[in-house]
């Protein structure tokens, strides 16, 4: 049974929460996802802190780590809180600001690519590097990229990887509490993959 759509880029189980934070893609093009994970403050979950920071409306205030942070502009496709809901900011279609300084080997054009906002969706679990991800994250991970893979064509196993490997010298996320065993397992159990 074909999943229904949701106009344009927006997935209909996610809540909407739309970030100023994305542009056009320049090409349209979709082919790779990147899993993230956030917290904040770090360590800390529930709140609406990611939201805010994700919206540009995060009080710095609130906590003294969010001073740091407070001037920048970025933002996910989808959030996967901890209980699992998803909240969507950016439209599929649009580029949203999650990868930041990064590159790819991408196997199909056999080169390195960089900018890879242009041609990604960017998957925020809240959460860190040490504290195990939650069976209802990853059952919210697996429908939503079932749904992106129904979606854009040129999606598959091959072509989701984490933060970490595309900006190594950078980030962690999702990092070693996240595994990517149970992850595969599940998205083949999908028949998706």
């Amino acid at each position: 049974m074909k999943e229904k759509q949701a106009p344009e880029g927006w997935w209909e189980s996610a809540r909407k929460v739309v970030s100023p934070n994305c542009d056009a893609r320049p090409n349209g093009e979709v082919s790779l996802l990147v899993i993230h994970a956030i917290s904040l403050p770090p360590g800390k979950f529930s709140g609406d802190a990611i939201e805010a920071l994700f919206t540009n409306q995060l009080a710095v205030d609130e906590h003294p780590f969010f001073v740091e942070i407070a001037h920048l502009r970025v933002s996910a496709h989808l959030l996967i809180r901890r209980n699992g809901e998803c909240i969507q900011f950016v439209d599929t279609d649009q580029r949203a600001w999650h990868a930041g300084r990064s590159c790819w080997w991408d196997a199909l054009s056999r080169e390195w690519r960089g900018a890879l906002n242009d041609f990604s969706v960017g998957i925020e679990l809240e959460g860190d590097d040490i504290t195990p991800f939650t069976k209802a994250q990853y059952n919210a991970l697996t429908e939503s990229v079932r749904w992106l893979m129904t979606r854009y064509p040129l999606l598959d196993r091959s072509r989701i990887t984490s933060h970490a490997r595309v900006a190594p010298l950078r980030k962690t996320d999702p990092g070693p509490a996240f595994d990517w065993a149970y992850f595969d397992q599940r998205l083949s159990a999908s028949g998706k993959y």
